[in-house]
């Protein structure tokens, strides 16, 4: 499976590792490393997670607030968000 970032989603992913970073040594990679994990899980049950609409998704992000938003077709994975659940709540 081919995962494709949306071109936003990457600019709200690293942002957020940046400030993570800036906040506390490591935690940004903490953070990237759990976003990853979440990728993987998604890779292995594409359609076991929440469904926001007929064709999109979310899992959540393990010790962070925050949940994947994609979508699969045909062995692609794209990631439509990384989005922050408590500061946009209907995001």
């Amino acid at each position: 499976m081919t995962v494709v970032f949306h071109p936003k989603a990457i600019e709200e992913f690293e942002q957020t590792i940046q400030f993570d970073e800036e906040r506390e040594t490591g935690l940004g990679l903490d953070f990237a490393g759990e976003v990853y994990a979440a990728i993987s899980r998604i890779m292995c049950y594409p359609e076991g997670w929440a469904s926001i609409s007929a064709s999109t998704r979310r899992v959540l992000v393990s010790r962070f607030p925050y949940g994947v938003i994609f979508q699969e077709k045909d062995e692609v994975l794209r990631i439509i968000a990384v989005a922050a659940l408590q500061r946009k709540p209907g995001y």
